[in-house]
């Protein structure tokens, strides 16, 4: 990117489009709409701030949703985290978005019997298109981990997806 690329209007430019799959990823990650918005808006700013380091356009929803999910994984280190499945309202494993049903399989019912991180994996590679090396970045581990995460995460996922086909 060339240095006047972090002025407003290419920034909204840039990452507007890419606000809604980084709250859906947020979400995902975290389970709670509220900590994805301010995980999100962390992120954002982050983004802003290091926008200049982006040389390749092509790779900036890559970029960009691997910021958001470091910010995740930031808010999942505090010691808040520990205490919010025992407050009233809060569950840690809440449900990434309102449910997706897709020909009478609850896709978000599956997902969420997964951990984080898997569940992470599996957006990315099937929702948002990414390639194994994408999600790795993102994710921070080597592709070939992300690999044999999305393949293992998947296998997973598969027994409540055909149960619930048949159901």
């Amino acid at each position: 990117m060339t240095a006047g690329a972090a002025s407003a209007g290419s920034f909204d430019e840039l990452l507007g489009p890419l606000l809604e799959p980084g709250y859906r990823l947020a979400t995902a990650i975290l389970g709670d709409q509220s900590l994805a918005e301010d995980a999100l808006q962390e992120a954002a700013f982050k983004a802003w701030r290091r926008i200049d380091t982006v040389r390749d356009p092509s790779a900036l929803k890559a970029w960009f949703l691997s910021i958001v999910a470091n910010q995740c994984r930031s808010m999942r280190r505090g010691r808040w985290w520990s205490v919010l499945p025992f407050l009233p309202g809060a569950g840690g494993a809440a449900s990434f978005q309102e449910g997706i049903v897709v020909e009478g399989i609850d896709i978000t019912r599956a997902l969420d019997r997964l951990r984080a991180q898997d569940r992470a994996a599996l957006i990315l590679h099937f929702y948002y298109e990414l390639t194994y090396a994408e999600v790795g970045r993102c994710l921070g581990i080597s592709m070939t981990a992300a690999r044999s995460r999305i393949h293992r995460a998947a296998r997973r996922v598969r027994p409540d997806l055909e149960i619930s086909e048949r159901g």
